[in-house]
């Protein structure tokens, strides 16, 4: 199961405590109380992994280790190691108390969420000519404590919508390495699956169904997904006694979402045009012409159609300057 949305506490290290110490050393006398290491920060890194959430369901709190306290004969506390957590690309981030947004969509990028508290200062650095025994100290400081909300929203270049159980898992496969899961029922995938091909990435958006956007069904737990999406395959099943109808509802969904989503450019993919005969395909495509999209239609088994789909993905690699994997 893809975990998409968690909210986790962060607490980066304290900050060690200043050493109060004297030397009894004849001629070396005085204060040699080290100060306190600097608490760990904690950091957010996107890494490729789409189940990097899913230690976050059981484990909601992570410490950054504490910065060393102070010690004798001038010896300062080690610093406190930082605290890395793995998010998947495409995370944003909201720091709860503050309202901040952080987003990650570059691999290897990292964020910093909660600094670390500084070290307290030893007695020695209290040392000064009008005090040369100076018996005070400094406590480290707390380090930062965040509330975090991480939600995913996936990066792909295509997004594949439409209604439940229309043929976009089987699609996926035949033109992607991807294992989407296919069968015969509504809301088969449950999660959204990414496949490439030649470096482009699809994403098979769960199936939307009317009221999606006000939480029926799969809610709008995947419209967010198809925000960061660059274009959209939307799929209409041949066998609908109402494609148009079908197009209208899932446009509409969108548009309550959010209207931006329907400005990105659109593909009207007529699937399983094998379950239809000809003229009643050409009735399907005649009746989506008032989309003003480019209509496609497609079967896993027809060689020709499949073929004409790569053809349509080719140029999207080019439009979009994206090199062919090797």
């Amino acid at each position: 199961m893809l975990i998409d949305h968690v909210t986790i506490k962060v607490r980066a290290g304290n900050g060690g405590k200043g050493a109060v110490a004297f030397s009894n050393i004849k001629m070396t006398l005085g204060p040699t109380g080290g100060s306190g290491g600097r608490g760990g920060d904690i950091y957010l890194e996107a890494v490729a992994d789409l189940g990097a959430l899913r230690r976050f369901r059981a484990q909601k709190s992570f410490a950054a280790e504490d910065g060393m306290h102070g010690r004798q004969s001038f010896r300062d506390g080690h610093v406190g190691a930082d605290l890395v957590l793995k998010v998947p690309r495409g995370t944003v981030a909201k720091n709860i108390e503050t309202g901040v947004l952080f987003e990650l969509t570059k691999l290897g990028e990292r964020v910093g969420v909660a600094q670390g508290g500084k070290g307290g200062k030893g007695n020695f650095q209290y040392k000064s000519s009008r005090n040369t025994s100076p018996k005070q100290s400094q406590p480290g400081l707390p380090g930062e404590t965040v509330t975090l909300e991480l939600e995913l929203k996936l990066i792909a270049d295509v997004g594949l919508i439409g209604l439940p159980n229309i043929g976009k898992s089987s699609f996926l496969n035949e033109v992607t390495n991807a294992q989407s899961r296919v069968a015969n029922y509504e809301f088969t995938t449950l999660e959204p699956h990414l496949g490439a091909y030649e470096g482009l990435i699809l994403a098979d958006i769960p199936g939307l169904i009317e009221g999606a956007s006000s939480g029926k069904g799969l809610g709008i737990r995947f419209l967010r997904h198809i925000e960061r999406t660059r274009i959209l395959f939307h799929f209409i099943d041949a066998g609908s006694s109402d494609p148009v109808k079908d197009y209208k509802t899932i446009r509409a969904e969108l548009g309550t979402y959010n209207k931006k989503l329907l400005e990105k450019t659109e593909y009207v993919i007529i699937a399983r045009s094998d379950t239809v005969d000809e003229s009643r395909l050409a009735l399907i495509k005649k009746s989506l012409r008032s989309t003003k999209r480019e209509i496609l239609s497609i079967s896993i088994y027809n060689p020709e159609e499949m073929q004409r789909i790569r053809v349509v993905l080719n140029e999207i690699l080019k439009d979009l300057e994206i090199p062919k994997t090797a």
